[in-house]
């Protein structure tokens, strides 16, 4: 099956050199994956944003909806729409904190777990297509060229708040 999304090639404004032309590859291997997973979304009624949220929570069991959206770096309000629709379709569940009766905790059930067990299958599939007849050496230089390109873009200044998003993603 082909995705459904087309991407040009072309840079904006004639560009053509070898930077822009591996930047366009890369953003066009960047939308046609998003829309490759977009269409999972379509075909099981959860979406990428609940997705994270079941994966997080199959990750880091009986979290709060506030920790949740720090971990994923959106707004309380942005999280508590997409657990609401988790909670109506039985993939969540939330308990009262022992600790605190004003806070919840968020809690995979059954279902979600089931959900989280049939994503990562579709997942990995689709890493495996994604690199079919590439050498493990082939994945290392290719692992470490993106490393590179994450390093001088880390040299670049940044807000706050993405700074601390990086430092995060590291500890974890």
């Amino acid at each position: 099956m082909k995705p459904m999304c087309h991407f040009g090639a072309e840079g904006p404004m004639g560009m053509s050199s070898p930077m822009h032309s591996v930047m366009t590859k890369y953003m066009r291997i960047m939308k046609m994956h998003r829309c490759i997973l977009d269409e999972q979304g379509k075909q099981t009624g959860v979406y990428r944003s609940q997705h994270q949220i079941l994966m997080m929570l199959y990750e880091h069991s009986n979290v709060s909806q506030k920790e949740i959206a720090k971990r994923l770096y959106v707004s309380t309000a942005t999280i508590a729409v997409s657990v609401k629709k988790l909670e109506k379709g039985g993939y969540i569940t939330r308990i009262v904190d022992k600790e605190d009766n004003r806070m919840n905790q968020l809690c995979l059930t059954e279902k979600g777990m089931d959900m989280v067990s049939k994503s990562r299958e579709y997942f990995h599939n689709v890493e495996m297509k994604m690199f079919q007849g590439f050498s493990d050496e082939d994945l290392m230089n290719m692992g470490k060229v993106l490393d590179r390109i994450y390093d001088n873009l880390s040299q670049i200044p940044v807000e706050k708040d993405m700074a601390e998003r990086d430092m995060a993603e590291r500890e974890e």
